[in-house]
C-alpha cells in the first residue's frame, strides 16, 4: 500500500478531467478546450472547477504548472 504522499495527483482525476488539464497546460482557453473535446464552454468551466477542487489548487495557472511538472503537457 502506498503512502498518500506517494499518490500521483493525476490519479484523483477522471480521464476527461485529465484531458481538460492537458489542454489547459498547453495554454488553451476554455473555449478552445471545448472545441477540441466537443464540449460546451460551460462544461469545460465545470471540469476546471472540479480539477482545482480535487487538486486543492487556487487557479488554472497553478493547475497548468502542476500539469507541466508532471509531464502532462505533451
Amino acid at each position: 500500500m502506498r503512502k498518500p504522499s506517494e499518490l500521483n495527483p493525476l490519479e484523483l482525476l477522471t480521464d476527461r478531467e485529465r484531458s481538460v488539464l492537458k489542454l489547459l497546460a498547453q495554454g488553451q482557453s476554455n473555449k478552445n478546450i471545448g472545441k477540441t473535446l466537443q464540449l460546451t464552454e460551460g462544461t469545460v468551466k465545470g471540469y476546471v472547477s472540479n480539477i482545482l477542487a480535487k487538486l486543492k489548487l487556487e487557479d488554472r495557472t497553478q493547475a497548468a504548472l502542476l500539469a507541466v511538472k508532471l509531464g502532462l503537457d505533451h
